[in-house]
């Protein structure tokens, strides 16, 4: 069994990778969408980018199911993470002047509030 602390600094390091992720494409689709649908959208494109970089680097010595079997296992295990991630977006975009103008503040805290979530989710449930 591998140690739980260098998969944990290897999950952060891809969180960071999803963070820059889920910030540009709000910014890319916040005009066309508002913060909320682009917030939506961020956040499918990055927990699928961080599904695909988990699955190659962090839990590499671990099974792996068929892909989109195991993509579709990560979204829905990890959708206690995105109530936590998206939920404190939404709070923030909807009641802060400062991150509507800024919501690269929101998506940090938003990712902040579900990473240990998702980090014990998927080392227990999606990548065994």
């Amino acid at each position: 069994m591998t140690a739980v602390f260098p998969e944990f600094l290897r999950f952060g390091v891809v969180g960071v990778i999803g963070f820059g992720v889920d910030t540009a494409t709000v910014y890319a689709l916040r005009s066309a969408l508002g913060l909320i649908g682009a917030g939506l959208v961020a956040y499918l494109v990055a927990a699928t980018m961080n599904w695909a970089l988990n699955r190659a680097w962090t839990f590499r010595d671990r099974r792996h199911a068929r892909l989109y079997r195991q993509w579709a296992a990560y979204l829905l295990t990890n959708s206690a993470g995105f109530v936590l991630n998206r939920g404190t977006y939404t709070l923030l975009v909807a009641g802060s002047p400062l991150c509507r103008g800024y919501p690269v503040l929101a998506v940090a805290a938003g990712s902040i509030a579900g990473m240990f979530v998702n980090f014990a989710l998927s080392r227990r449930l999606v990548f065994r």
